[in-house]
């Protein structure tokens, strides 16, 4: 429940703690770089609460009654985290299984030289989504189709366009992905129904920029010469058992996600699929991860319950193979969850203090209609994505600052989560002193300016969104049927 706005309140008032928050944000980025989001805006958003917390007692407010705001806005959240964890546990298991391999490895078989930038963005989009990280297949395949897109004469801003392109597809929609996870966290929704709700607008323009990329393509003069991927493929080969029955894991989890099974068990069920396949087909990788080759049983325990729950490396000739199969369990998760708890505690003060009542009223004022409500919800992403630098900030703000002005509005929660991820999330890698602007650019080498125009999904996205809204294309209410 929303807390009215205390009439000592001012607008400017109440945004000092987000002007606070964004300052320390920039700062973090200035001195910290890449190392911001490892701790220094966590820090930063504890900050900015702790100044909430002082002005909230300037009006009036209590200890205890602030306190309790944080817990319960804390609370909310608990099942996201319950779910990161589990994601952490389920990706260990399905690269010791080799299922991600497998998925990887029938996605670079789909590049073609002829039709290569569309075929550059959906290998990206399939490796992302196997992997729930476009960072992870932006450094790793990612790296690999630029050096081919290069020789086959290509410009370097389309192939990152193309590789960045697909890569945030797979940000978006994977179940795997920390984003897709903390989008309906911060809305009110829950994972699956997110997604299912991402998928009316995320396919349209998935299947836009793919035209797009075919006909650029298809005018470029290409010349063969795939043996880096060929590389990536027989190392693959050599070093898992490689067979479509390993689709049988994800398929599972997809079937039980059209059943409409509640996400942790389905992903508890896929994790456990994951490691019956990881003894059934992989035991040279179950020995290599445990170190034990004379006793199976003890191998597979040991090997099963490290990928679940921290770090694990399988080795390669390939370096960059090696980096894409690295995996970190549930400990990988924890960065994630300490920014989650203190964005709530952050979220908690601004809510029971009335000051985000207080913000989205000014922003909302003028937002008569459901179009120009998401409309303003994707600007304020926009914003925070270029002011705080931070993909994550860039969702856990707006989602608080807009989760009760949709309710009131009648809007179910999936329609906050979805703008979320359509402005947020794919947004972020265009913003040059953005960590994944900032990021993707550097590792593969090409300028946040050079590549933007040519990235047709990540600044599609928040396009359309807002189209479905003024249009009122599947604009769900609350209440309405499924």
């Amino acid at each position: 429940m929303s807390t009215k706005t205390n009439r000592k309140t001012s607008l400017g008032l109440a945004f000092l703690p987000i002007l606070f928050l964004v300052a320390l944000l920039g700062i973090n980025i200035a001195v910290f770089d890449g190392g911001a989001s490892d701790g220094p805006n966590q820090l930063a958003l504890l900050f900015g609460a702790a100044l909430a917390i002082l002005l909230g007692f300037r009006v009036g407010f209590k200890w205890k009654r602030l306190q309790k705001g944080m817990v319960r806005s804390i609370r909310s959240a608990l099942p996201a985290v319950l779910i990161l964890l589990m994601i952490g546990a389920l990706t260990g298991t399905w690269v010791l299984s080799g299922v991600v391999p497998t998925m990887i490895y029938y996605g670079l078989q789909i590049l073609n030289p002829t039709i290569f930038l569309f075929a550059a963005c959906l290998v990206s989009a399939i490796v992302s989504v196997a992997t729930g990280s476009s960072w992870s297949t932006v450094a790793t395949v990612g790296v690999a189709l630029l050096a081919i897109g290069q020789v086959l004469g290509l410009s370097n801003g389309m192939i990152a366009g193309a590789i960045i392109s697909g890569a945030y597809f797979g940000d978006k929609m994977s179940p795997l992905s920390d984003t897709t996870n903390l989008a309906p966290a911060m809305a009110g929704t829950d994972l699956f129904t997110h997604i299912r709700y991402m998928a009316y607008t995320t396919f349209p323009t998935m299947t836009l920029t793919l035209i797009i990329f075919l006909l650029l393509g298809l005018n470029s003069t290409a010349v063969e010469d795939n043996s880096s991927i060929d590389l990536m493929l027989a190392t693959l080969d050599a070093k898992f058992f490689i067979h479509p029955v390993l689709f049988l894991v994800p398929a599972g989890v997809v079937f039980l996600i059209v059943k409409k099974v509640d996400a942790l068990p389905a992903l508890f069920i896929g994790t456990v699929l994951g490691g019956i396949f990881a003894i059934i087909f992989q035991p040279s990788i179950i020995k290599e991860v445990s170190q034990i080759t004379d006793d199976y049983a003890k191998a597979s325990y040991m090997a099963l319950f490290q990928s679940m729950s921290s770090s694990v490396s399988i080795q390669t000739p390939m370096k960059n193979v090696t980096e894409l199969l690295g995996t970190s369990g549930m400990f990988g998760m924890m960065n994630t969850i300490w920014l989650i708890m203190c964005a709530m505690c952050f979220g908690g003060v601004m809510e029971t203090t009335g000051f985000l009542n207080k913000i989205t009223a000014a922003v909302v004022k003028r937002a008569k209609s459901t179009g120009s409500l998401i409309a303003s919800t994707a600007a304020t992403c926009l914003f925070f994505n270029a002011t705080a630098s931070d993909q994550y900030l860039a969702i856990v703000v707006p989602g608080k600052m807009f989760a009760e002005t949709y309710k009131e509005r009648g809007l179910a929660p999936e329609n906050l989560s979805r703008t979320l991820e359509d402005s947020g999330t794919v947004t972020s890698v265009l913003i040059p002193w953005n960590t994944c602007g900032a990021a993707q650019s550097t590792v593969l080498g090409v300028a946040t300016g050079e590549y933007w125009m040519y990235c047709f999904f990540n600044w599609l996205s928040p396009l359309v969104t807002v189209l479905f809204g003024y249009l009122n294309i599947r604009i769900k209410r609350i209440g309405q049927a499924k």
